[in-house]
């Protein structure tokens, strides 16, 4: 989907990656992560957005970890861009994105997720080329996978608090089985 910038528009458990030269990826965080990951020799790229690092024991599922959570989001675009470039894990830069508190009010879940962000790739021997990470705001982040170019808008907090009540929103649905084994969400 085509955001009012041009860019196509990565929401809460999305995986994208693409090697065209004329895509741009757009989301918008509060405490909310995304890695840009891109393969520098194949002019590969994508991007994530989750939600929270890990699935608190009250709201597994029977269907498991998702793209909304931290383990599964990474594994899942840098296995992506691995496959559809070079297949190198030399070859890869990775930037990260988010972790805002932009409810002081409420547990500081943007820092929870900072931590993970940082571990996860501290633990997978990848090292950040750059990050924008905490901070009381939310953000807006541009990134174009062929050049690897990352674009940081800081937002004022008259958006915090409609961005933490969808962020809310969506870490409260719960997904339903249906017969066909299809996931509606």
């Amino acid at each position: 989907m085509l955001d009012r910038v041009g860019a196509v528009t990565v929401h809460q458990g999305d995986c994208l990656v693409t090697d065209s030269p004329d895509v741009t990826y757009s989301t918008v965080l509060g405490s909310c992560i995304s890695a840009c990951v891109r393969d520098t020799k194949a002019q590969v790229g994508g991007m994530n957005h989750f939600l929270l690092a890990v699935q608190s024991s009250s709201a597994r599922d029977r269907f498991g970890e998702s793209a909304r959570y931290g383990a599964y989001a990474m594994e899942q675009l840098i296995n992506l861009v691995l496959t559809k470039g070079t297949g190198r894990k030399s070859n890869l830069e990775i930037k990260v994105f988010g972790g805002g508190n932009i409810n002081a009010s409420i547990t500081d879940v943007g820092a929870a997720n900072a931590a993970f962000v940082r571990a996860f790739m501290a633990d997978e021997g990848y090292v950040a080329t750059s990050e924008d990470l905490g901070g009381a705001f939310a953000r807006r982040v541009l990134f174009q996978p062929f050049t690897g170019r990352a674009f940081v808008k800081r937002l004022d907090s008259t958006i915090n608090e409609g961005l933490m009540r969808e962020e809310l929103a969506h870490a409260n649905q719960s997904i339903k089985p249906v017969e066909d084994d299809i996931e509606l969400f």
